[in-house]
């Protein structure tokens, strides 16, 4: 699924299609799953003609904001993606067989046609996006319901001290859950215990003071990381988690030879290494 860095990356390559340009035309997908609570064809009305003046991203979810109102607010799901044409698409480990390099590409939701002659498209091959319209979208839910984004508005030290210390559940379910961090997903949760070299398991309101600080540095310098290489996970460092942990191959191990054990916690899939996480 894409998480933060990947979004973040769609945000960028929708930036450079479509900020400063008018929308002359579109094509909306007959598919009232991804067209979430609006019609298609209110979509189009909605955004054709208008001009894009940003593109704003708060965790996994990203919107227009257009000279007139409402504006368009896109999640990707399990295998969603923004695509423009001749540029070699972002390849998830989810879905490798989705995107290929015809145009238009399979699976386009929304085609969107510009006034300098480019074009922008969303795919989603397993129906899992979601398109809405908002009027206010920082204020209306679902990005109101969401917690901190660790890349745009990471708390200070303090603030991350106290919000963990509010907190009962296990480390890898609180930093899953959208409403406590924005954008975390799975292989990002784990890299960032990994990292910290904190057990998966343990109970938020239990970490010290210092894990607190380096919980918090990792969670930073993991998004980061991962969004300054584009979320391409051939350029992430070779001594993290992330090449190791796919598969849930029993006999995997670290680059320093320490097991890699794949649980199920807080309800996912968690790879840790015991050895090191305590």
């Amino acid at each position: 699924m894409p998480e933060l860095p990947e979004v973040e990356l769609g945000r960028k390559i929708a930036e450079r299609a479509v900020v400063g340009r008018t929308i002359e035309r579109l094509e909306c997908a007959d598919d009232d799953i991804v067209y979430d609570g609006v019609e298609p064809a209110a979509v189009c009305r909605a955004l054709r003609g208008a001009r894009v003046d940003a593109v704003a991203r708060l965790g996994k979810h990203l919107w227009f904001e257009l000279d007139r109102r409402p504006w368009p607010l896109f999640h990707f799901g399990m295998t969603g993606a923004f695509r423009v044409p001749g540029e070699t698409p972002l390849r998830l480990e989810s879905s490798p067989k989705e995107l290929d390099a015809v145009w238009p590409p399979k699976f386009v939701k929304i085609r969107m046609w510009l006034d300098d002659g480019g074009e922008l498209v969303m795919t989603n091959a397993r129906r899992l996006g979601r398109i809405r319209l908002r009027n206010d979208p920082r204020n209306e839910p679902p990005i109101s319901d969401l917690g901190f984004d660790p890349l745009l508005a990471m708390p200070s030290a303090a603030e991350f001290e106290a919000l963990l210390a509010r907190r009962k559940g296990v480390l890898k379910g609180l930093l899953l859950n959208q409403g406590f961090a924005a954008g975390v997903g799975n292989w990002i949760a784990d890299e960032v215990l990994y990292q910290a070299k904190i057990d998966p398991r343990r109970r938020a309101n239990s970490l010290s003071p210092a894990e607190c600080l380096l919980l918090r540095t990792k969670l930073g310098s993991v998004i980061g990381k991962a969004v300054d290489v584009d979320a391409d996970k051939d350029r992430l460092p070779t001594s993290w988690l992330f090449h190791y942990r796919w598969g849930k191959n029993q006999d995997a191990v670290t680059p320093a030879g320490e097991k890699i054990q794949i649980d199920t916690i807080a309800g996912r899939s968690t790879a840790w290494v015991p050895a090191l996480q305590s």
